[in-house]
C-alpha cells in the first residue's frame, strides 16, 4: 500500500476483509519523515499517525512497524 496517505484507512478497510488467513499486507511510509512522532502533526502526517493507530488496533491482524526507510508495515490477517 504506497497511495495517497489520507486514504490508507479507507483502502485498509477495503482490502481487509477480502483477504484469506495468512495474507499480508505491506504498507510503505509509515513513519513520513519522523512526522508521526511530532503531537501537533497536520496533513498527510497526521493522516499517516492516525493509520498507524488504526493498523495496530485492529483485532483481525497482526502487525509490525519497521524502522526502514521511511518505515514499513507488515500485517498478516489472523
Amino acid at each position: 500500500l504506497d497511495a495517497d496517505k489520507g486514504g490508507y484507512i479507507g483502502y485498509w478497510e477495503e482490502l481487509v476483509p477480502r483477504m484469506r488467513q495468512g495474507g499480508v499486507i505491506a504498507v510503505d511510509n509509515v513513519l513520513f519523515h519522523g512526522g508521526v512522532t511530532d503531537p501537533r502533526a497536520t496533513g498527510s502526517t497526521a493522516a499517516i499517525k492516525e493509520f498507524n493507530d488504526h493498523a495496530s488496533a485492529d483485532a483481525r491482524m497482526d502487525s509490525v512497524l519497521l524502522a526502514v526507510s521511511d518505515g514499513l508495515t507488515l500485517a498478516r490477517k489472523k
